[in-house]
């Protein structure tokens, strides 16, 4: 029984050390590395690709990079909370939904995904432009100036991200609003709660667990978006995924795009930690 499962085991964990621990440690060494004078990785081993991530650098401290890192952890994390916060009456909406209501609903929700990311990005730099009916929105409201556009901007940015990763945080809310005893929020109503304690005490703590896994399924692809952020935001929103792409692309430093991978792959892990302690809270 014992050979058994080791056979069993020894093919994932072959698969893993393969495709992600080699790699990993690949990029792991290579961050430590330098960049020769034609863009070749060379000797001696050095740390300085980490000072530069933090700022450091032959004239002294530039905050330039952890600039790009402090901004593509906010706007990764407004994203979640954005998405997480539309998705609530999304999920009740559809859960509410009669039998096949319910089927059509959830691959409504999944179309967009039909379509290439590339080419959904390019449509809303047209819905987005000066001719576009939310620019001319946001124009008579009088958020921008008449005739301007959204884009290329952070908003713009801001709203590609939201409508391109609300699924990713409407589909595991939608599974914990659909397992939800609904007798809790009723024996609340009957004891006189109000409609925001009933929610707060009787349904929030049953789709918790689903939100916070909601949050970390945008969070984390959103932190190292570079499409979205290079089409839509110009030169003016560059986060992690740009600032790896310019590296292991134009510039030719892969030392210090390693160094920068590293540490946006600290940080996810840190993003991980933190939704499996919450979640682990919950249970």
């Amino acid at each position: 029984m014992k050979r058994i499962r080791f056979k069993s085991a020894s093919l994932p964990v072959a698969w893993l050390a393969i495709f992600f621990a080699l790699p990993l440690a690949g990029m792991l060494t290579v961050s430590f590395l330098s960049r020769g004078s034609y863009g070749e990785i060379t000797l001696p081993w050095t740390i300085e690709n980490y000072r530069r991530v933090a700022g450091f650098g032959l004239l002294g401290f530039d905050p330039l990079y952890p600039a790009i890192l402090a901004r593509s952890v906010g706007i990764a994390g407004a994203t979640a909370f954005l998405c997480v916060l539309f998705a609530l009456p999304i999920a009740f909406f559809i859960a509410s939904l009669p039998g096949r209501w319910k089927t059509i609903g959830l691959v409504v929700l999944v179309i967009p995904f039909w379509t290439n990311l590339l080419v959904r990005t390019y449509a809303w730099q047209i819905l987005l432009g000066p001719h576009g009916w939310i620019s001319d929105l946001f124009a008579a409201l009088g958020l921008i100036e008449a005739g301007g556009s959204l884009y290329p901007s952070s908003v713009a940015v801001m709203i590609c991200l939201v409508c391109d990763y609300l699924p990713f945080a409407a589909l595991p809310i939608y599974a914990s609003v659909e397992r939800i005893n609904w007798e809790l929020p009723e024996a609340a109503r009957d004891l006189g709660a109000g409609a925001w304690q009933t929610f707060r005490h009787g349904i929030f703590p049953q789709i918790r667990a689903g939100m916070l896994a909601a949050g970390a399924l945008v969070f984390l692809p959103a932190t190292g978006q570079f499409v979205i952020p290079d089409l839509l935001g110009g030169a003016k929103t560059a986060l992690l995924g740009n600032l790896l792409q310019q590296q292991f692309g134009a510039s030719r430093d892969w030392p210090f795009g390693a160094a920068i991978a590293t540490v946006s792959m600290v940080i996810v892990l840190a993003g991980l930690s933190l939704q499996a302690r919450f979640t682990r809270k919950e249970t």
